[in-house]
């Protein structure tokens, strides 16, 4: 007797889909399921980012669930495709790019669009296996959670589902799939490839699509076009001012990472700096130094005047476009200095308090003192009068004591409760830390995985205390310098 293999079901979680990136065409995608991950089981999921969709506690663990975002049975009303970009690599025009190994399922009819990482080869591979490790799924997962929890603009991760399937990278790992939220997944590098092709049409139909969905305040405009594109420079300064302010170094600031929303996007090579060490280099396959920790805003910079050179064929006024980038470096300069400012508690920063700023990083810079215990030892030591901690910090205690002197005597123009309140709400105590990421990892091998739950945690909250878990708001082991992170992490 024969036997019949029958197509899995579609598994309804309750998503209400509407046509989204889909409605463009088909020259901007490639409409494919993605490929079945043998035997998945859950890693994370976020419940916050599960609300943000409208699921509930019985959907978010339902085994359908599991098998849907593994890539083993379609979701109900989604329509998988992979989208193709271009883009400049390490700043040198790499041409057609696009999925490699990410899937959208669609938009929801809330304006979210879902997406698989690590769910098969697409079109554009370019020869890779287009999966995820668990290495790299955990990573991502927990990186889009701790930024979310920053208040910085990102991405969001749903959950990681893995498998015990191998998968080659420097040495044999295990395959997973994260789920990734957003708006958009629109990156500069889709309208550079329409126009590094000539096709001005499928261009005009994309930066007409982004602003109806996305910049709706553009459409009136004389230069539509231009409008966006300041638009989307403003968005990107004003998101450089909060990896600036935070510490946090990108690694791999490509075209095609770049998100058309300001969004940070794409967690490879990421890292929050220990040490301040502002020329700090956290890509290992970065041996330029291209995407150094203080390059990061003159990157943004060149990328957008990537995107502009793509938007130029519409925009057709070589001074509109230069002009929508001009706001730029000052935009980005005033978001730093009111991001640094409320790090000290200033809730009105002025251009002299720069000095201030340029003083106290200087003295961080001179030491290599570690960036976040710094910030939150003297939201503290503002808080209780006592500076015992901020300078037990320092081995040459004379240029802090001179500093705190300084900044005590800024701080009598406000009002002490005020600044203590802004201290501790934008200095965290907890950052996603390469060891502590490294260290749930290692333990996920192993198939423990409270460690990511734990650090979900305090990502979520960072500014809270949670005082049970102290031991991962402290400073790094000596281990921890020798991680090496590259574009495979």
């Amino acid at each position: 007797m024969n036997s019949v293999t029958h197509a899995p079901l579609a598994f309804d979680a309750g998503l209400r889909w509407q046509t989204g990136y889909a409605r463009l065409g088909e020259n901007f995608f490639t409409e494919l399921p993605p490929q079945p991950l043998l035997d998945p089981y859950w890693v994370a999921r976020s419940a916050s980012v599960a609300s943000l969709l409208g699921l509930d506690d019985e959907a978010l663990s339902h085994p359908d669930l599991l098998e849907a975002l593994s890539g083993n049975q379609p979701l109900a009303g989604s329509q998988p495709i992979s989208t193709v970009y271009s883009g400049h690599q390490f700043g040198v025009w790499a041409g057609q790019l696009g999925d490699g190994r990410a899937l959208l399922l669609g938009e929801t009819e809330e304006g979210w669009e879902i997406q698989l990482k690590g769910s098969g080869r697409t079109p554009y591979s370019r020869m890779g296996d287009g999966r995820a490790v668990l290495r790299s799924s955990i990573r991502e997962f927990l990186c889009s959670e701790a930024m979310h929890g920053l208040g910085i603009p990102t991405t969001r991760a749903l959950c990681v589902t893995g498998s015990d399937s191998p998968v080659r990278r420097e040495v044999m790992e295990t395959a997973a799939v994260v789920t990734r939220v957003a708006p958009s997944f629109i990156r500069f590098g889709h309208f550079e490839h329409f126009a590094s092709q000539g096709d001005y049409e499928s261009l005009r139909h994309l930066a007409d699509y982004v602003i109806s969905r996305y910049y709706p305040n553009c459409l009136g405009k004389e230069q539509p076009y231009a409008a966006l594109l300041q638009e989307v420079s403003q968005r990107t300064a004003v998101l450089l001012a909060h990896w600036q302010a935070i510490g946090f170094c990108h690694g791999v600031m490509n075209t095609d990472n770049m998100s058309i929303l300001g969004l940070t996007l794409d967690y490879g090579p990421f890292q929050f700096l220990d040490a301040y060490q502002p020329a700090h280099i956290c890509n290992h396959s970065d041996t330029q130094g291209r995407y150094a920790f203080n390059r990061q805003p003159s990157v943004a910079y060149w990328n957008l005047h990537c995107l502009a050179e793509a938007l130029l064929p519409l925009i057709n006024d070589q001074d509109a476009a230069l002009a929508a980038l001009e706001p730029f470096k000052q935009d980005f300069s005033e978001a730093l200095l009111a991001n640094l400012g409320a790090k000290l508690g200033l809730q009105s920063p002025t251009h002299e308090d720069r000095l201030l700023i340029d003083a106290a990083l200087q003295l961080l810079a001179r030491e290599g003192t570690d960036y976040t215990i710094f910030w939150r030892r003297l939201s503290h030591c503002i808080a209780d009068n006592d500076h015992r901690s901020v300078r037990d910090l320092f081995i040459d205690p004379a240029g802090i004591n001179d500093w705190l002197t300084t900044y005590q005597r800024r701080l009598e123009k406000e009002d002490h409760a005020r600044v203590t309140s802004l201290m501790l709400r934008t200095n965290p105590k907890f950052v996603l830390r390469n060891y502590l990421g490294e260290a749930a990892i290692r333990q996920a091998s192993q198939g423990d995985y409270s460690s990511v739950a734990q650090l979900l945690q305090v990502l979520e909250n960072p500014y809270d205390e949670h005082p049970s878990l102290e031991h991962m708001a402290g400073f790094p082991p000596d281990w921890a310098s020798s991680i090496e992170i590259s574009c495979s992490s």
